[in-house]
């Protein structure tokens, strides 16, 4: 019985020892947070700004929505007149530092929207950091126009 005991103290410490710290929210803020919805299903387009609120630097890895099959981050680029996009493993928000995810350059891209992706409407996003933490946010759905 002891033996059993020992063991498994022993199985729970190195449990401890070897689990990842509870992932806290970031220090960040979400301000003018949009998608534009496009017609028949076609992927829309995330933008807003984000603002590093903390004295430490801030590395975005991702991000999720309910209202998404899946969410990626992309960067629109213009090279030798070729309109280009391309992914964005992540994002580097210096301590105080603001990114701005707008038209013709950084963005989300909603890939299979679903139903609540209708104009007038808004849906959840949840922004994923270096280290697990996450941060939820709401976008407003506006039409192709971005009214």
């Amino acid at each position: 019985m002891r033996k059993t005991l020992a063991a498994l103290r022993g199985a729970f410490i190195l449990t401890l020892a070897v689990s990842p710290a509870a992932a806290q929210t970031p220090a960040a803020s979400v301000a003018h947070a949009w998608f534009r919805a496009l017609p028949s299903g076609l992927p829309a387009g995330g933008y807003f700004t984000l603002h590093n609120d903390g004295a430490a630097p801030l590395t975005l890895t991702g991000a999720t929505s309910p209202a998404c099959g899946m969410v990626m981050l992309h960067r629109s680029d213009t090279s030798s007149g070729m309109a280009e996009m391309r992914d964005v493993s992540t994002l580097d928000v210096p301590a105080g530092g603001t990114i701005a995810f707008a038209p013709g350059g950084l963005h989300l891209m909603c890939m299979q929207p679903g139903p609540a992706m209708t104009p007038g409407g808004s849906v959840k996003v949840t922004l994923t950091f270096q280290g697990g933490g996450t941060l939820e946010t709401v976008f407003a759905v506006r039409n192709a126009a971005g009214n």
